[in-house]
């Protein structure tokens, strides 16, 4: 089964609504001629509505950057997956690194937002990755596999088979450092094939498995052109609209 690819950018803490909507006009004129790949942008929440009212109708989809596990309630400062699938987002962006990190995220708290993604009607961009030490130590396989399975556990296959899924090792990300394309290559083989694990083949051959960790123009061709990378999770180049399409073109060249 051919993937077609995705190439998808985190804004995360930067870009209010004037400036974001001005990120997103620059996106809809460079995007436009654009076809063979698929592109997503995860603005802040507060400038969701900006940026899906300016992107309307351009085929760029929009995501949030997290969300709370429960629908309503009395969590101060938490938007939910409902809140987001009302604000016009399709996708959400579900265990980020940063999240992990910063925020204290645990594996099953994780599963639990992918639970609740899924409920509201949003696709989940699971985030996977390790750290620098993880690395080291030889415990890639086991960490990403056990966010892997705490993440999906408790899905039907086809659920699963919905859901996009982002390997990010943490020690990449924002650093300037990227991981080889065998590396990259290395670790989303070993993701397929915890798909193929646990799941019928369809679902391994559907799921999108995207790489994140300072993805550039300049070598966003070497690894989205491994066989087991659909695309991108970009950080800090997806904040101008020319570098962001940089990359796809450079993907196409």
């Amino acid at each position: 089964m051919s993937r077609r690819l995705l190439i998808a950018g985190n804004w995360k803490m930067n870009k209010g609504p004037t400036d974001a909507d001005t990120l997103a006009m620059g996106l809809k004129a460079t995007l436009s001629n654009i076809e063979s790949v698929d592109f997503l942008v995860a603005p802040p929440s507060i400038s969701i509505v900006d940026v899906v009212r300016r992107l309307q109708h351009t085929g760029v989809l929009v995501a949030g950057q997290d969300l709370h596990p429960e629908p309503a309630g009395a969590f101060t400062g938490a938007v939910s997956g409902e809140m987001l699938r009302n604000a016009g987002c399709t996708h959400v962006i579900v265990g980020h690194s940063e999240r992990r990190k910063v925020f204290g995220d645990s594996n099953e708290w994780v599963g639990r937002k992918v639970h609740a993604a899924l409920r509201s009607g949003l696709v989940p961009i699971l985030c996977l990755g390790e750290t620098l030490e993880e690395r080291d130590a030889g415990q890639v396989d086991t960490v990403v596999c056990g966010q892997l399975e705490a993440g999906l556990a408790g899905l039907q296959s086809d659920q699963v088979a919905t859901c996009i899924l982002a390997y990010e090792p943490v020690w990449a990300i924002g650093t300037g450092r990227t991981a080889s394309p065998e590396q990259a290559q290395e670790v989303h083989a070993t993701i397929r094939g915890w798909l193929q694990k646990h799941h019928p083949e369809y679902v391994s051959q559907q799921v999108r498995v995207l790489y994140g960790g300072s993805v550039k123009a300049g070598n966003a061709s070497q690894l989205l052109s491994q066989p087991d990378i659909d695309g991108a999770l970009v950080g800090g180049a997806s904040l101008d609209a020319d570098s962001f399409a940089a990359i796809a073109t450079a993907v196409q060249a």
